[in-house]
C-alpha cells in the first residue's frame, strides 16, 4: 500500500493516489471548514447520473473532509495539448460533446444548484481590484476610474443574467479535463457548480487562462458548440447575440481569473500563477475594438496593470 501527490490545487484541497491491492483511488484532503465536501459528492452523483465521465465517490466522511473516489489517471488535458498538437482538435471536439450533453442532461438537476446571482458575479468582478490591481500593484484610482469600472461591471453582469441559464461546472478548462481512453474527457473540479449562464463553461474552455489558441480556431470550435444547441436555444438566441454573450461572460471570467491569481500568490503563497494573467487579461484587452463600451477597461489594463505586473519581475 503506497500514498503520494496526485496533483496540485488552487484551494485547500488536496489529492493523494492511494494504491492498495493493485488498484488505484484518488484520496482528497478537503480540512473543513476551510472545504465542504458536500458539494463535491452531490455534483459527481449528478454528472454520473447524466453519464458523464467524473469521478465516482467510493467512501466518504464529511465530518472530516474525506473523500475515497475513482482515480481518473494522470494525463490533463494540457499537458496533452502541449505535447501531442495532433489530438488537439479530437481533444476540443470530444470537450465540446460532453458539455453540450452536461447542459442537456443537467436541466433536470439545475435548479439545486446555487444560484449565479449578481451577487456573486459582482463578488468576483471585486477580485480583480481588490487583490490585483489594489494589493499586487498598489494603482490607485481616480473616480473617473471608479465611475468606468462600475459601469463596466454593470454591463459584464447584465449579460451573464440575460442569457439563458444552464447547468454550468464553472471550472472547465484544460487543467481540470483529463484524457481518457473511452468516454472523454474525464471532468475534475465541478464542486463549485451554478445554475448559470449558457456561454461561462464554453468560454472557459476555448479561452482558457493556460493556453491559447489563434482567433480562426476558437471560431471555429464556438461555431461547432454552437450548432450543437438545440433548436429552441438557438431561436431565442441568435448566432451574433451568442457571440457577445460569449465575448463579454469571457470578460467577466478573466477579470475573476486575474483577481484570483493575485490572490493566490499573496494569500496562499502560490506564486506560479502570476504567470498565467498577461494572457488572461490579453483576452480582455484584444476585445475593446469589437466592443466600444469595453474601452477604458482595455485602457486601463493595456497602460497601467499589464506593465505595472511586468515591472514586478
Amino acid at each position: 500500500m503506497s500514498l503520494e501527490p496526485a496533483s496540485d490545487d488552487a484551494s485547500f484541497r488536496r489529492y493523494y493516489r492511494w494504491q492498495v491491492n493493485g488498484r488505484n483511488v484518488i484520496v482528497m484532503d478537503a480540512p473543513p471548514p476551510e472545504e465542504d465536501c458536500l458539494p463535491f459528492v452531490r455534483v459527481a452523483g449528478y454528472l454520473e447520473a447524466m453519464q458523464l465521465n467524473a469521478p465516482r465517490v467510493l467512501e466518504a466522511d464529511l465530518e472530516q473532509g474525506f473523500l475515497v473516489m475513482t482515480d481518473m489517471g494522470d494525463r490533463p488535458y494540457l499537458d496533452v495539448l502541449r505535447s501531442e498538437p495532433e489530438a488537439v482538435d479530437g481533444l476540443y471536439r470530444d470537450a465540446i460533446d460532453a458539455l453540450l450533453l452536461m447542459q442537456a442532461r443537467g436541466v433536470v438537476y439545475q435548479s439545486t444548484l446555487p444560484d449565479y446571482d449578481a451577487g456573486l458575479l459582482e463578488f468576483e468582478l471585486s477580485l480583480f481590484v481588490d487583490w490585483l490591481c489594489d494589493r499586487l500593484l498598489g494603482l490607485e484610482w481616480s473616480d473617473d476610474d471608479a465611475a468606468s469600472w462600475a459601469d463596466t461591471c454593470t454591463l459584464l453582469v447584465r449579460n451573464a443574467l440575460d442569457q439563458p441559464q444552464r447547468f454550468v461546472h464553472r471550472d472547465y478548462h484544460s487543467r481540470n479535463l483529463m484524457q481518457m481512453p473511452a468516454n472523454n474527457p474525464g471532468l475534475l473540479d465541478f464542486q463549485d457548480a451554478v445554475e448559470g449562464p449558457l456561454t461561462y463553461d464554453v468560454v472557459s474552455l476555448l479561452r482558457d487562462c493556460y493556453v491559447d489558441w489563434p482567433a480562426e480556431r476558437i471560431d471555429a470550435w464556438l461555431d461547432a458548440f454552437y450548432a450543437g444547441l438545440d433548436d429552441d436555444t438557438r431561436q431565442g438566441v441568435d448566432a451574433r447575440l451568442f457571440r457577445r454573450y460569449f465575448d463579454l461572460m469571457g470578460a467577466q471570467r478573466h477579470l475573476k481569473a486575474a483577481g484570483i491569481f493575485a490572490r493566490l500568490k499573496l494569500r496562499d503563497g502560490k506564486d506560479g500563477y502570476l504567470a498565467d494573467i498577461p494572457r488572461t487579461l490579453g483576452y480582455v484587452r484584444d476585445l475593446a475594438p469589437r466592443y466600444e463600451e469595453l474601452g477604458c477597461l482595455s485602457e486601463l489594463i493595456g497602460s497601467r496593470v499589464l506593465p505595472a505586473l511586468e515591472a514586478l519581475e
